[in-house]
């Protein structure tokens, strides 16, 4: 199961299959001691976390030297898989519990990453920029937008404007209906075919 998410990702290179296939291991042995992930998402660990936050790398290669912050980081997703996957841009992990962080400074240690700045900080006090805020569906979109819109530099450098990549599922309508003609939405279920992703999206909004 785990190797399955190679598939869709065919030019890894050997250093980013280990790092990634390492990232259940590192996990199981944080959650005998602190419950960073539910139990059923440790079945599905490769899928529901790890691919799952690998989605936005089907919308955009980050440039090196891209800095990006991912907030209210949990355990460090999406940040660390996409931090694997992009070894030359910047990633600040951003959460204000101080437990998460101590796990994503450990799995950032014990994977040798260079480029994951972990910080317990809430996002208020934030005051970096940034040439993308990620996230996955830590409150309401427009709340988000509202914290986060200061962080996005002005300055663009990737394929696409610099902006918020926000992954969550369900019914949006409501949630976004005031940015129509400014955001994009991109069904996950087009880039990967397990059922998990049917009602998964990752919306874009440049700020």
């Amino acid at each position: 199961m785990s190797e399955d998410i190679f598939k869709y990702f065919p030019y890894l290179s050997d250093v980013q299959k280990k790092n990634l296939l390492q990232l259940k291991n590192i996990y199981s042995k944080w959650n005998s001691m602190i419950n960073v992930i539910s139990r059923k998402d440790m079945d599905n660990f490769f899928i529901h976390h790890v691919l799952h936050s690998l989605s936005i790398a089907k919308i955009i290669n980050f440039l090196p030297q891209s800095k990006i912050l991912d907030v209210g980081t949990g355990g460090g997703f999406p940040g660390i898989p996409l931090a694997i996957m992009f070894p030359d841009s910047e990633f600040t992990l951003l959460d204000s519990i101080e437990k998460k962080i101590k796990v994503v400074t450990s799995v950032t240690n014990e994977l040798g990453l260079k480029n994951v700045i972990p910080v317990r900080k809430r996002v208020e006090d934030e005051k970096g920029k940034y040439s993308f805020v990620i996230s996955r569906a830590v409150t309401e979109f427009p709340k988000f937008v509202k914290l986060t819109s200061k962080n996005i530099d002005k300055t663009d450098s990737n394929s696409i404007r610099n902006g918020i990549l926000y992954l969550k599922g369900g019914d949006l309508t409501n949630e976004i209906a005031q940015y129509q003609g400014r955001i994009k939405i991109w069904d996950i279920k087009e880039f990967f075919k397990e059922p998990f992703f049917e009602t998964k999206k990752i919306v874009y909004l440049p700020v």
